[in-house]
């Protein structure tokens, strides 16, 4: 892979090229980004077909993007594109929503709090923030003055999503764009609606009962976590990270844990590393639960959806006993544990892997046999793997596809290297393959934890940092496999105890883009039933 690495940054032009951890970060002029994406991208040596994440930065003296690139041949691969402009006024680089369809939501998030644009893309409506939203959040000289956006009396006008902004001045006397054909029946979902898994608001334009395009609006519990991680030392961003995917977030907070450990140079003692996976891999299993007994009841099946509830309980019973917490079990620390495991911990967790393989049994006979949920799955929804890819749609909707996209296989961290399991892949991509797969996964995770759960080693539960942590300067990232893919964090740190920058990407906004490319020419009422099989949580794209 080296070898072929080198014959592809050989083509890119006037660029520098570091490597460190595996991590290859490519520096270019601005007016060079846009072809050495294009080199990235459709080379025929290594194509980087995975577009992770879009990074804005503003460095004070100037504003960059970076983007975070991977091959889906070699997930272990990343590379950062990065690229400045001076200009701070009216800051552009070339847009790159036709070589990835993940593209074009990053780039509106990127210019929704830097105010970059990018030149070519269509669509530069804010994505979180309101359109009438002064300034730019992330800007180191953003002013945050209520004087200067006031606490908004009225909803925000729907017209103002409707149109598109002129963004170039030679555009300024042409019609404005909309985002529906003139005549179109739009139908809005959300936010206040509880099929909607969270407050998102679709506008939806329908042909009769069939769906043409779905048009998805965000920000409605934005809580500038990423702003606040800029003046939060690091052991407080830890509960920022929790209330992400709140879901996932002992997984979350483990892989900020991970971040900040590999930039201190800290070992974790193994037994710490066992109890951590133990708990993901629970973590995991309870989150499932909930998108499986959640997807059903948007079916019709409120028995499945008690049932998933009920399993899910004993999970956050056992939280509770050793964590103190249940949803937000508050457990991981920089350094370990933030306490040891409690004396019936091993005996509830062996006890729970007993009864729930018991209950994946029942779960499958009571819905996925059933003929007329069947029949709403099968066929419908389809998301092929180059699609998944290439919108960046990983973790059970990505596999679902046929796409072997799991971290922990990947790039192993804790103590999945002592478990042997299985990444269960299918190839079908049907929102019945989405379905599916996760209860495999449940039994995956069941696997994991057997084999750990009698093996935790003895010795210490966490090794002390100082007690005012602070992040040799430089870039960390890393990632980790939660309930819904690739969750990664970026720790921009100039060595001070606070970071500068802190970027989460998050798996949960890739999927419903996911929506915008398999709902149009299936019905209205298959809708809600697309989004339950994509298991989005909406908190972790409200950042």
């Amino acid at each position: 892979m080296c070898n072929k690495l080198e014959q592809v940054f050989s083509q890119l032009a006037n660029a520098e090229i570091s490597n460190k951890d595996n991590v290859y970060t490519i520096v270019v002029a601005k007016e060079n980004l846009r072809q050495a994406a294009e080199t990235l991208r459709n080379n025929d040596i290594v194509r980087f077909d995975f577009l992770r994440d879009i990074i804005g930065m503003d460095y004070t003296d100037s504003l960059g993007v970076i983007y975070n690139l991977s091959p889906s041949e070699d997930l272990s691969v990343i590379v950062l594109l990065e690229s400045r402009t001076d200009d701070r006024e009216n800051p552009a680089f070339d847009t790159v929503e036709d070589l990835w369809l993940s593209a074009p939501f990053y780039e509106r998030e990127v210019h929704d709090f830097f105010g970059i644009r990018f030149l070519g893309n269509p669509d530069m409506r804010r994505i979180f923030l309101r359109q009438d939203w002064r300034g730019y959040p992330l800007r180191k000289d953003y002013d945050s003055s209520p004087i200067i956006n006031p606490i908004p009396l009225e909803n925000e006008d729907l017209d103002s999503l409707e149109y598109l902004p002129v963004l170039d001045l030679k555009d300024i006397d042409k019609e404005r764009k909309s985002v529906f054909d003139k005549g179109d029946f739009v139908v809005n979902f959300g936010p206040q609606h509880p099929a909607t898994h969270g407050v998102l608001h679709l506008r939806v334009s329908l042909d009769g009962e069939v769906i043409k395009k779905v048009d998805p609006n965000f920000g409605y519990i934005h809580r500038g976590i990423e702003k606040i991680c800029e003046v939060s030392m690091y052991h407080q961003i830890l509960h920022l990270a929790d209330r992400l995917d709140y879901l996932s977030g002992s997984i979350n907070r483990h892989a900020v844990c991970m971040a900040i450990e590999k930039g201190i140079q800290l070992e974790v003692p193994p037994r710490a590393q066992y109890v951590r996976t133990i708990i993901d891999e629970l973590t995991r299993i309870a989150s499932h639960l909930l998108g499986w007994g959640a997807m059903a009841m948007d079916m019709g099946a409120i028995t499945a959806f008690v049932y998933g509830m009920r399993d899910r309980e004993k999970i956050m019973k056992i939280f509770e006993k050793t964590c103190g917490g249940r949803l937000m079990a508050n457990y991981s620390m920089i350094g370990g544990l933030m306490e040891d495991i409690h004396p019936d911990f091993q005996k509830d967790v062996k006890e729970f892997v007993v009864y729930m393989r018991k209950m994946l049994r029942e779960h499958h006979i009571l819905f996925t046999g059933n003929p007329i949920a069947r029949g709403r799955m099968e066929g419908v929804g389809h998301l092929t793997r180059e699609q998944a890819i290439s919108i960046g749609a990983t973790g059970p909707v990505g596999r679902a596809s046929g796409w072997q996209c799991d971290v922990r296989k990947i790039e192993p961290y804790a103590a999945y290297d002592k478990a042997e399991f299985t990444a269960v892949l299918r190839e079908g991509g049907m929102t019945f393959d989405r379905y599916y797969i996760r209860l495999d996964e449940i039994e995956e995770s069941l696997k994991i934890i057997e084999q750990l759960v009698d093996n935790i080693p003895e010795g210490p539960f966490c090794a002390k940092p100082k007690p005012i942590v602070k992040l040799p300067e430089g870039e960390y990232i890393q990632r980790v496999e939660n309930a819904r893919g690739d969750f990664s964090v970026y720790i921009n740190s100039r060595g001070d105890k606070f970071p500068y920058r802190v970027k989460f990407r998050s798996p949960s906004l890739v999927l419903v883009n996911v929506l915008k490319h398999i709902a149009p020419g299936n019905k209205i009422a298959d809708l809600i039933m697309l989004g339950g099989s994509l298991d989005y949580v909406i908190p972790c794209i409200d950042r």
